[in-house]
């Protein structure tokens, strides 16, 4: 959520900075501006009353001690007004707040300064491209033909047993989910991530704070008997965890790692954008989540970009790194880099991982703050990035790697496979 200090100060700049990610209806940052004002005016008006009640409150007791009791009870009608106008005021600077609630929840994040403002992922910009795109006998498939032909996942199963979307893996494509996840989590926690092992399901306090909610309502399975929300992304419980903390400086930065299945209803496009492991409603991925100090969050960002990178050079895809432009970003982020894999059977690049800088946000969200060394509790800035999404690292694990006998595994693997190839 945005600050409302902010938005007070930077009118017109947030309106420009709303434009790059093309919100459509500006007249929101005026309606919350107004709002504004409106609570200001009537903590004014309530205090600057509650001040005269105290004053003829004091009054009564001196005018009581001098046998003035005429007067007294002219100052008791008086306060007695008082009270009835204090909770009428009070009556709507609890309306208000709850209208500038609703307004200004409705602003997505600004963007950083570098993002473009293009409007679709075609105006993404290319920040690098790396790795060697396998040239594939002609024989070669995409991996839906090679999990039937390797018996790795059973989507006829997961449908009758859940429904489209909810793959059923078994034997060694049980295995290699294992041991992609392990490997992941290992490279996490040698970075300094501690491990958690969260929720799957959160309350609504929890989806808000990361901004799932009111936004993405729509994607969420909502357990409805208990109000619960199936998690979209480990980023959801994870960084709640400091929901409502204020954090010593000295545990800064706050580095976090978590292995989840993830669960979306969206459905997608039809084709081949969703054949196979290409779309799923639930899919597992590793998470990282850092809370750190703000003037550090973009050196921090770029580590954290940095650390993704060198998971897909050791497990030797073919990848490229994309500055998402104002238009393709989410609701939340201020900056994100999206990372592709190339899927050599399908000839396409396939998104495998986002890593976003919220700044202030979702932390605004969550009062998750510290104090500086001046005593001054500030919020911090929460990242998080995908370290790695496992359907589509799958997929091209399978297609870039397929030989006459197997399938092919980077060495990276070895260990936690078990073997040299499937």
């Amino acid at each position: 959520m945005l600050q409302i200090s902010f938005i007070r100060q930077n009118v017109e700049l947030v309106k420009e900075k709303l434009g790059t990610k093309h919100y459509g209806d500006l007249s929101v940052v005026d309606k919350v501006v107004a709002l504004d004002e409106q609570v200001r005016n009537l903590k004014v008006a309530a205090e600057s009353l509650q001040a005269e009640m105290n004053l003829a409150s004091k009054e009564i007791g001196l005018l009581m001690g001098k046998g003035e009791k005429e007067q007294a009870e002219q100052k008791k009608q008086q306060v007695s007004i008082h009270k009835n106008n204090i909770q009428q005021l009070n009556d709507q600077l609890t309306a208000a707040e709850k209208s500038l609630q609703d307004e200004i929840i409705k602003l997505p994040n600004l963007p950083h300064s570098s993002v473009s403002n293009g409007k679709t992922p075609e105006d993404n910009e290319v920040i690098r491209e790396a790795g060697v795109k396998p040239v594939l006998p002609s024989t070669a498939v995409p991996h839906w033909d090679l999990i039937k032909k390797y018996d790795l996942v059973d989507f006829e199963t997961g449908a009758k047993l859940t429904g489209s979307g909810f793959p059923l893996y078994k034997g060694k494509g049980a295995k290699l989910q294992r041991a992609l996840v392990q490997y992941f989590l290992d490279y996490n926690t040698s970075a300094g991530y501690t491990e958690y092992l969260p929720p799957l399901m959160v309350n609504e306090a929890s989806a808000y704070g990361t901004g799932q909610l009111p936004d993405k309502e729509g994607q969420m399975y909502h357990a409805t008997a208990d109000g619960l929300y199936l998690i979209p992304t480990a980023e959801v419980p994870v960084t709640n965890i400091y929901r409502d903390e204020i954090v010593k400086e000295q545990e800064l930065p706050i580095k976090m790692t978590a292995f989840t299945p993830c669960f979306r209803r969206e459905a997608g496009s039809f084709g081949s954008d969703v054949r196979g492991l290409n779309r799923v409603h639930q899919f597992d991925k590793v998470e990282i989540i850092q809370l750190v100090k703000p003037e550090s969050s973009y050196d921090v960002l770029e580590a954290m970009v940095s650390h993704v990178e060198q998971l897909l050079i050791q497990l030797e895809l073919p990848y490229r790194i994309l500055r998402l432009c104002g238009g393709d970003m989410s609701f939340t982020s201020a900056l994100t880099y999206d990372f592709e894999v190339f899927s050599a059977a399908q000839q396409k690049w396939l998104e495998v991982s986002s890593v976003s800088n919220f700044e202030t946000f979702q932390t605004n969200r969550m009062k998750i703050r510290y104090k500086d060394e001046g005593g001054k509790t500030q919020l911090l800035h929460s990242l998080n990035g995908s370290s790695l999404a496992l359907p589509r690292i799958v997929a091209s694990l399978l297609e870039n790697n397929q030989t006459e006998t197997g399938i092919r595994l980077p060495k990276v693997l070895h260990r936690y496979f078990g073997a040299e190839a499937i």
